[in-house]
């Protein structure tokens, strides 16, 4: 746990650097970048300890913790593609703007893999907190959504994880919910990126992608309100 909390300090003024760096020379943005992804690698490694060292009798929390360092993860290459995309650019560019929301998600990625890390060592709130973490990275893909096409085939997993948040919420145990919050998650990001992947497709067209792109959102934000309700209860 201490060597995750001292990585994971060390990442978060990787970022700060990052953003204070932007209108810097390239040869700075390089050091800086390469300095956040060696201390990355060093945090995957030892969050991949703490999950080993849980033990094969509880791999859905080992699979939580895995997901998190993975969030971070993508939350800093996003960074990174951000900051060159800033580079020498004005104060009030949109592309600056963007750099400001990409540290944003970063710290905030950050700060849910350290909770996440805490509720694991605590059996009476750790299902609580992976359900938590769950709703804020659906929320973090939700506004990632461009255009989709066509998700019907991401019904199957859409109707299965919400008969496992039914159930949860009525059994109230924090495995189930663990395991629950775990399946939501692939099933609504699976969705999305369905979504997104579908602006690629040249014979669908464009009211077909509003409309989806609506049922999507709708769908998204109908399970999300479900969890939250399991979360209450």
């Amino acid at each position: 746990r201490e060597g995750i909390l001292k990585t994971a300090k060390a990442l978060v003024e990787d970022t700060k650097v990052l953003v204070q760096i932007a209108m810097a020379s390239q040869e700075k943005l390089a050091q800086a970048a390469q300095s956040s992804v060696s201390t990355i690698t060093h945090l995957a490694e030892v969050v991949k300890l703490g999950a080993a060292s849980l033990g094969f009798e509880d791999p859905e929390t080992q699979v939580v913790l895995i997901s998190a360092v993975k969030d971070v993860a993508k939350a800093l290459g996003d960074l990174i593609s951000a900051t060159k995309a800033a580079a020498g650019r004005a104060g009030d560019d949109p592309a600056v703007c963007q750099l400001k929301n990409s540290a944003k998600v970063m710290v905030t990625n950050v700060t849910s893999l350290l909770k996440t890390v805490k509720a694991v060592e605590d059996e009476a709130t750790k299902g609580t907190r992976v359900l938590e973490s769950m709703i804020e990275h659906v929320h973090q893909e939700l506004a990632a959504v461009s255009a989709p096409e066509d998700f019907i085939r991401m019904t199957k997993g859409i109707t299965m994880a919400t008969a496992k948040a039914v159930a949860a919420g009525n059994l109230c145990q924090q495995e189930d919910v663990i395991a629950m919050a775990n399946l939501s998650r692939c099933a609504i990001v699976d969705m999305l990126c369905t979504c997104k992947e579908a602006t690629y497709h040249l014979e669908v067209s464009g009211d077909v992608w509003q409309q989806a792109l609506r049922f999507g959102k709708e769908c998204t934000d109908g399970y999300l309100e479900l969890l939250e309700h399991v979360l209450v209860v």
